[in-house]
C-alpha cells in the first residue's frame, strides 16, 4: 500500500510540474498605458480639439489566442491598466476612426505587442493616440 501511496504521488507531482503555465492571468505583472484623442473633423483636416480618453474601451489578447481575454475601461485621465498578469506575450489593442480614409469601415485597430517577461514586472506602454 505505501508503494502505490508513494507512485500516485510521484506521478501526480509530476503532472503538475510539467504544466506551462501560458500567458494571461494568475500572476503578478502589470501592463499599463494610456489612451489619448484627437478629435477631427470627417474628412480629417480640421482638429476639434484633442483630450484624455475617458472611458475609452481597451483590450487585451493572452497568448495566442483567437480573441480577446479581459477588456478595462481607461480612467477620467485616459490611464488603464490590466493586472495579475503572468509572464508571456499579450497584445493590447483599441479601436480608431481610419485617419488614412482607407478603411471601408472608416475604423481602424490600433495593436502594441508586449512581452512580460518578468514575475512582478510592469510594463508601460507608449500612448495610444485614437481619432476620432
Amino acid at each position: 500500500m505505501n508503494n502505490r501511496l508513494f507512485s500516485a504521488l510521484v506521478l501526480l507531482s509530476s503532472v503538475l510540474l510539467s504544466c506551462k503555465k501560458t500567458a494571461g492571468e494568475g500572476g503578478q505583472a502589470t501592463i499599463k498605458g494610456k489612451v489619448w484623442v484627437e478629435d477631427w473633423n470627417a474628412g480629417f483636416t480640421i482638429k476639434n480639439g484633442e483630450y484624455a480618453g475617458a472611458d475609452y474601451d481597451v483590450y487585451i489578447i493572452y497568448g495566442d489566442d483567437a480573441s480577446y481575454g479581459d477588456k478595462a475601461s481607461a480612467s477620467y485621465d485616459g490611464q488603464f491598466e490590466f493586472k495579475y498578469l503572468r509572464k508571456g506575450d499579450y497584445k493590447v489593442y483599441v479601436y480608431s476612426k481610419d485617419k488614412t480614409l482607407n478603411s471601408q469601415s472608416g475604423d481602424t485597430v490600433l495593436v502594441k505587442n508586449v512581452t512580460v517577461s518578468e514575475r512582478k514586472q510592469t510594463v508601460a506602454l507608449e500612448t495610444f493616440t485614437v481619432y476620432k
